[in-house]
Parts: C-alpha cells; structure tokens; sequence
C-alpha cells in the first residue's frame, strides 16, 4: 500500500513531551527514539488521540487535579490525560484501541534498565491498571520510529530508522 500526502488532511507534527487529541481528521507525524507514542482511538466516534512521552514517571507526590506544564513529558501523567479526555466523550475504556511505539535503547548501555525501557515498562503497567489491551506494538531495539498516526481511523504507518536517518545534523 502506498501512502498518499496528496489528501487534503491537516499534518501536526508531534514534539517530545506533547499530546494531541482530535475530534476532526489529522495526520500526526512524529520520531521516536527511547521515547514511547501511544495510539488510542474509538471507531464509533471517530476519536483519536496520540501522545509522545520523554520519560517513565511523573516523579510528584500527589497526582495533579489537572496537568502541569510538564505532565505529557511523562508517559504515566499522558495516558491518564487521553483516557480522561476519552471519558469527557462518553469512551469506556474497554472501547478504545491502544497502540505503542518506541523506546527503544538508542545508546549503547550495559544496563537493562535504559529509558527505553523504563518507558515501556510504565506504558504497559499503567495501560494493564487502566484493563486496557493493546491491539498493535513495535517497541524496544536499538533503533528510532518514524510514525504517521492517522486520527479519524486510528491506522498506523511506521517506518524503522538507522541510527543515520534520525541523528541530529551538525
């Protein structure tokens, strides 16, 4: 299948420690490395939602009443915000597809407890709390994810990239 950017959708490009959740029609592009990306989405109302989170855990006492400036940096504080933002709409939990992406272990580390991985391990803990199950995921290794999250059909298209391909130009 060949991906078209000819259509007329409205492109977002999605930055670290950002979430979006849109009601009308979008093309969410987004580079992940040991960050992770969580797709929800619900058919009946078209509703979608995809987050980019940099790091595990909000390391707060007290979980906020509403989100601090910094809380989609963290992937725990996202996906409470999508799955909030899903409720105001009448979703149940048990009507939202889930996807993840990312977290991978980008530096070379004799540590199995990377970001990467940390990242993924607290997506996983918190969509199981949530009984949330996830339908697709591409995650870990030791390479970054180019996404393209389509959010009025919840498709996903991913592209692995080399170590090249997402460096940082000089």
């Amino acid at each position: 299948m060949t991906l078209s950017y000819t259509d007329d959708l409205p492109s977002v490009y999605l930055h670290p420690g950002e979430l979006i959740i849109c009601q009308e029609p979008a093309r969410v592009i987004t580079v992940l490395g040991s960050c992770v990306s969580v797709t929800m989405y619900n058919r009946r109302l078209k509703f979608g939602s995809i987050c980019h989170g940099t790091m595990p855990r909000c390391k707060a006492i007290q979980h906020c009443t509403e989100p601090c400036i910094d809380a989609f940096k963290f992937m725990d504080c996202a996906i409470q915000h999508m799955l909030t933002s899903f409720a105001e709409f009448g979703i149940r939990n048990g009507d939202i597809e889930v996807k993840i992406f990312g977290g991978a272990d980008t530096l070379k580390s004799k540590s199995s407890n990377t970001i990467g991985s940390q990242n993924i391990k607290v997506t996983l803990d918190t969509l199981s709390r949530e009984k949330l199950g996830v339908m697709a995921a591409d995650v870990g290794d030791n390479f970054g994810r180019k996404l393209i999250f389509f959010t009025h059909t919840g498709d996903v298209y991913l592209k692995r990239l080399n170590k090249a391909t997402y460096r940082s130009r000089p």
